[in-house]
Order: C-alpha cells, then sequence, then structure tokens
C-alpha cells in the first residue's frame, strides 16, 4: 500500500459491510451488525466522526470518536475512540497513522482536553501502534462493564440515581 494513496473520510452508509468485515478482525462475536441507517444517524451527529481508511477503493480501516460532554475544564469536551481497526493485511503501511490523524484533528478542533481509548489486553501490536500515537498506557487504568453484566439498580436505595420525571 501506498502511504500516499490512503485516504480517510467519514464513513457512508454503504460502508456497512466493509466495517463489519473489520470489525469481525477485532471482535469474535456474532451480534456485530452494523447497520447503514445508524451510519446515516451518526454522519448528522457534531459530536461523533465514523472514520474510514481507503486505499485503492477498499476499506482498510476504521475508527469511531465520540466526544464527551464534560464539567471539568469549562466547556471543554473529552473524547472516546472506540472500534480502532485496521486489516489485518494492511497493517504497518499508514492507514492506522492517517485515521489517528484524523481523530486528532476531529478533537483538537473540538478543543478537547483528551483522547481516551480502550484496547483488549492481549492486543500487544495495538498497544505498541497507540503507544507510537502518543498514547500512555501507564497513566490511567480502563475498566469495561458489557451489558451482560448490567444489573438493576434498586433506586429505593439511591434516589438520586432516579430517571428524571416530567412533573406535567
Amino acid at each position: 500500500m501506498n502511504k500516499s494513496a490512503i485516504s480517510v473520510r467519514r464513513g457512508s452508509p454503504q460502508d456497512a459491510d466493509a466495517i463489519t468485515r473489520l470489525y469481525t478482525q477485532l471482535v469474535s462475536n456474532p451480534l456485530v451488525c452494523v447497520l447503514p441507517q445508524r451510519i446515516a444517524q451518526l454522519a448528522d451527529d457534531p459530536h461523533t466522526a465514523l472514520l474510514v481508511a481507503e486505499c485503492g477503493g477498499s476499506l482498510t480501516g476504521t475508527a469511531l470518536v465520540s466526544l464527551c460532554a464534560d464539567v471539568m475544564f469549562g466547556a471543554q469536551p473529552f473524547a472516546a475512540v472506540e472500534n480502532f481497526i485496521v486489516d489485518e493485511g494492511s497493517r504497518g503501511q499508514g492507514a492506522g497513522a492517517a485515521l489517528m490523524q484524523k481523530v486528532e484533528s476531529f478533537c483538537l478542533a473540538a478543543d478537547c482536553s483528551k483522547i481516551m481509548l480502550l484496547s483488549a489486553s492481549d492486543r500487544v501490536q495495538a498497544h505498541q501502534f497507540f503507544e507510537h500515537m502518543g498514547f500512555a498506557a501507564n497513566r490511567k487504568r480502563g475498566f469495561v462493564k458489557y451489558r451482560r453484566d448490567f444489573a438493576l439498580i434498586d433506586t429505593r436505595y439511591s434516589p438520586t440515581l432516579s430517571p428524571k420525571k416530567n412533573d406535567h
């Protein structure tokens, strides 16, 4: 792959199948389902960017970046990057760096205070890439709780966690 031939753009509904193929390299979950209509919805969300890297007409990578509202530094949001993947056959050829450059540009334009991402603990090559891109693995520790592990909170004991109710 010629690095100059790599382009990064926002994903479109027509990319759903190619993104699904990339995600299956990232996780082995049969429930992965990339919906074209969801990609279209995200295209209208100014706080989210689904990015794709292309080379020679083929999708070689993707990343999702979302801005998260925060109150710690005035009105500055922070960003979360999820589902960052480069096709196994295209790694080390610049697609990941091009994606990360677009992620950072999106975050700079939004005046983000930081960019956070999680990576599966066994993806050592990805960790090396992220560290090469300037991410520090030793500053914080990430925690994940998947939907299958969610428990209902009994709001009788935590009234501040009750959903807001419309009094009208």
